[in-house]
């Protein structure tokens, strides 16, 4: 099977498609993505804004979930934004508290009002 992001203009993840891996040709990517866009854009009457994603997350960093955003410079799908104060770990494609999670021991939720963990 192989799995392709929807996108609307701003590049954001509307849905994912799944189509069976002979209509790629069982082609792996980014061989296949061409082939899957081709298709979709057929079975869709025209719709082109089309990205292929890992399933595994063996490209792309992530797999693509609904409002997820595709980062063309990063060739990433990247989570939506948890808190307006975290910034994006362009290496991993993830968003980061600006201040590390104190003890993995113990349970934590983020304070945007103080930028800090409270425990739970």
């Amino acid at each position: 099977m192989a799995h392709f992001a929807k996108l609307d203009d701003n590049n954001i993840v509307l849905e994912v498609i799944v189509i069976n891996s002979d209509t790629i040709e069982n082609l792996p990517f980014p061989d296949s993505e061409p082939i899957g866009i081709a298709f979709l854009t057929e079975w869709s009457n025209g719709y082109t804004n089309w990205k292929q994603t890992s399933y595994n997350s063996n490209f792309r960093k992530h797999y693509a979930g609904v409002g997820y955003s595709y980062d063309v410079s990063l060739e990433a799908f990247i989570a939506p934004k948890p808190y307006p104060s975290w910034l994006l770990n362009t290496n991993t494609c993830t968003w980061e508290a600006p201040v590390p999670y104190p003890d993995k021991d113990k349970d934590y939720i983020w304070d945007e009002e103080t930028l800090n963990w409270i425990q739970e």
